[in-house]
C-alpha cells in the first residue's frame, strides 16, 4: 500500500482520509437521529438543538486548540498562527471541547438533564470510520506509532515497522462499544452514565496509547494530549472512585 491513500470520485482525486472523516460524521449523525427516534429523548427538541450547537462549536475549538499544542515549537515558529491552529486537530480535544460546549450551553438554557447518552454509540461509530481514514495517511499525519519489533508492526510510508495505532484504536472502540452494550443490558444506569463510561474508557486508553506515539513531551514524558486526558479523568474522578453512582438505585 502506498501512503497516503487517494480515491477517485467522478473527476476528483481525494485523500481517503477526508472521505472517511466526512462519511464518519454523516453516518454518525444519521445513527444519532435513528436512536433518537427509536429510544426517545428526555430533552425538548429546542434544547437538543442548542446542545448540538454547543457540541459542534466546542468540539471545533477544542480540537484545533489542543491539536496546535501537540507541537509547541512548531506553534511558536509558525508564520501564520491562525492557519496553523486551523490545520491542527485531535479527537481528544474535540471530545473535551464538545463536553465543555455542551455543559456551558445547558447552564445557559437551564437544561438539567444529561444529554450525552444518545451521542455515545454514534460517536464511537464516527470515530471508528474516521480512524480508518487516519490509517490511510500512514506517517503523513500524526496518527502513527513508534517503531516496533513486534510481529504486527507495519510499514506506513517509511522504512520502519511501526505500531499501527489507528488500528489499535479501532479495535479498542469496537470492544468499548460491546462493553457498554453489555453494561446497559446488565445494569440499570442513571441518565448520562453511558457517556461518562465512554469518556473514562477512551481517555484512559489514549493516555496509555500515546506512550507509543511520537511527539513533543512535557514533564514526566507526557504529551499535550495525555495531559488533557488526565484533566478529563480528574473531571470524572468522583464516578471513577464511586462507580455505584452510575447505577440507578432500586427501591423495594
Amino acid at each position: 500500500m502506498t501512503y497516503p491513500v487517494y480515491v477517485s470520485i467522478l473527476s476528483f482525486r481525494l485523500p481517503l482520509h477526508a472521505v472517511m472523516e466526512s462519511l464518519g460524521m454523516f453516518l454518525g449523525f444519521r445513527y444519532f437521529l435513528y436512536l433518537r427516534r427509536r429510544q426517545g429523548d428526555q430533552l425538548p427538541s429546542g434544547n437538543r438543538i442548542w446542545v448540538i450547537i454547543g457540541a459542534i462549536f466546542g468540539a471545533l475549538f477544542g480540537s484545533r486548540l489542543l491539536g496546535a499544542l501537540e507541537n509547541p515549537p512548531g506553534l511558536m515558529q509558525t508564520g501564520n498562527l491562525l492557519l496553523y491552529i486551523y490545520q491542527s486537530k485531535t479527537i481528544v480535544g474535540g471530545l473535551l471541547g464538545g463536553l465543555i460546549g455542551v455543559e456551558s450551553v445547558k447552564k445557559f438554557i437551564r437544561e438539567p438533564h444529561s444529554s450525552g447518552d444518545l451521542f455515545t454509540y454514534p460517536l464511537i461509530l464516527a470515530m471508528m470510520i474516521g480512524r480508518t481514514g487516519c490509517f490511510s495517511m500512514g506517517i503523513y499525519e500524526e496518527t502513527y506509532g513508534l517503531p516496533t519489533s513486534l510481529p504486527w508492526g507495519m510499514h506506513l510510508g517509511d522504512e520502519a515497522l511501526r505500531h499501527p495505532v489507528s488500528l489499535y484504536e479501532i479495535g479498542f472502540l469496537l470492544l468499548l462499544w460491546q462493553a457498554l452494550r453489555f453494561t446497559d443490558s446488565r445494569f440499570q444506569l442513571v441518565s448520562g452514565a453511558r457517556f461518562k463510561l465512554f469518556m473514562i474508557g477512551y481517555l484512559l486508553f489514549r493516555l496509555l496509547l500515546d506512550f507509543i506515539k511520537p511527539g513533543y513531551r512535557f514533564a514526566f514524558g507526557l504529551g499535550s494530549i495525555q495531559l488533557a486526558c488526565l484533566a478529563g479523568l480528574i473531571y470524572y474522578l468522583p464516578v471513577i472512585i464511586y462507580p455505584s453512582r452510575l447505577i440507578r438505585k432500586q427501591y423495594a
